[in-house]
């Protein structure tokens, strides 16, 4: 078989950062020759990016290796990711693994791996903490033209208690001004329309540079580039959303009215033993500047239920802040206990009934607190990337990350920016028509 017959099959658990990676090493591989397919088939070579921040995470990394064996016996399995950094020893006794990568050193992977015979393996995996450039790895997305991840940061300083990313990722380090530009410019070549800033840590952005560089000022240098139709920013840590990015939100036409802010607990008690760095009055603090300069902007967040020794009164608490934010989205997620973690060793560690308890009253909070959101803007005439497009029917999204869905006209739409009326709401979004002038 020949190099340009060769079929990659590619699977990826975990965050934007994560699927950025994915698609810079896919690059490598489509460039090589090799052709991309489902991962349901056989394949030549297997690509799976792992996850580590749950215990979940690991168990359907290894689960999706052994899969990959099964459905070919013969291929080559390439494990990278968080789990690979963190356990490279435990994925390599996984049957069928030919290489093992971690989160860095991933340029070269295609000759690395036909440089193996068969059944040889080995292991790139080197101490993190070492690292201290950002590994600049262009990217496109394959998921269409219309919006486009680009990774400007990596690693992380927090050191929660609850959380394996700073083992798996190492110190922050950014992409260079020069590199996030030239990215930039490669995208809306390529006719994405929205760029989405992603990191592990992005509101740590550039502050390894030299000279220094905030998030603020490398977000307006984006939204200033010609082409660029829209611009989002994946998470921002409460603590670092500044005035600067505050003006950017609520001044520049291209930078979207929604902003991912992690807050993990609305309990004070509870955020100090995280290791947090804020509490609930800064982090409402925040919200109520935003909501004052940019009125419709969208809110969503993450939140932890079953921290070791939450009580039932730090979880109201949580209720109550989540109530008061007014979040049009989020993600909830049962505390999971990890390994090396100072918070596996806490005492009060929560049951797990408890636990799923907690995560399904959050979760109907959030359905209605996204309802009430998306209520919001029916009868208004709102502004829609149009992403897909099916029997007569088209999907896409606001700047302020709401899903709309419309009845299409026969003319490709996708990638286009329409005007809708929104006529009907629901928990998961919202529909429309095309508005009239369109």
């Amino acid at each position: 078989m020949t190099k340009a017959a060769k079929k990659l099959a590619v699977a990826t658990l975990g965050c934007k950062v994560n699927q950025y990676d994915t698609d810079a090493v896919v690059t490598q591989f489509l460039d090589a020759g090799y052709t991309l397919v489902d991962f349901r088939e056989q394949a030549d070579v297997y690509l799976i990016n792992t996850c580590t921040v749950t215990s979940l995470g690991d168990k359907k990394s290894r689960q999706l290796i052994r899969r990959a064996h099964r459905l070919n016996p013969a291929a080559q399995v390439v494990v990278m990711g968080c789990l690979a950094q963190t356990s490279p020893e435990e994925v390599a006794e996984l049957e069928g693994v030919s290489l093992v990568v971690g989160t860095d050193g991933r340029q070269g992977i295609v000759e690395e791996l036909e440089r193996l015979a068969d059944g040889d393996q080995k292991t790139l995996v080197e101490d993190i903490f070492q690292v201290t450039e950002f590994e600049d790895l262009p990217a496109l997305g394959f998921s269409g033209r219309t919006r486009a991840a680009l990774k400007i940061q990596d690693g992380c300083n927090q050191f929660c208690t609850y959380c394996r990313v700073p083992f798996a990722r190492g110190r922050s380090r950014s992409r260079s001004r020069e590199s996030v530009m030239q990215q930039v410019e490669l995208l809306v070549n390529q006719g994405y329309k929205e760029i989405v800033l992603t990191g592990i840590h992005l509101g740590l952005y550039g502050a390894d540079l030299e000279p220094p560089l905030t998030l603020a000022a490398i977000s307006r240098q984006v939204a200033d580039f010609p082409g660029v139709k829209r611009l989002r920013l994946s998470s921002v840590d409460p603590h670092e959303i500044t005035p600067e990015l505050v003006d950017l939100f609520s001044s520049h036409p291209v930078v979207c009215r929604h902003v991912h802010i992690p807050l993990q607990s609305g309990s004070d008690r509870v955020l100090e033993r995280m290791r947090r760095g804020y509490n609930r009055d800064q982090f409402m603090d925040i919200v109520r500047r935003l909501r004052e300069r940019v009125p419709e902007i969208a809110i969503t967040t993450d939140i932890m239920v079953g921290f070791p020794g939450e009580t039932e009164e730090d979880f109201e608490q949580t209720l109550d802040l989540t109530r008061e934010a007014g979040f049009s989205r989020i993600h909830v997620f049962p505390y999971s206990k990890r390994a090396g973690t100072r918070a596996a060793r806490f005492p009060g560690q929560i049951p797990s009934d408890v636990k799923e308890s907690r995560s399904r009253r959050l979760i109907e909070l959030g359905y209605a607190l996204a309802e009430e959101f998306h209520r919001s803007l029916v009868g208004r005439v709102v502004e829609v990337l149009v992403e897909e497009e099916q029997d007569g029917c088209a999907e896409g999204h606001t700047d302020n990350y709401v899903k709309v869905s419309f009845s299409a006209p026969p003319t490709d739409l996708v990638g286009e920016i329409v005007p809708v009326r929104v006529l009907r709401s629901g928990r998961e979004g919202v529909s429309g028509e095309l508005a009239e002038g369109r």
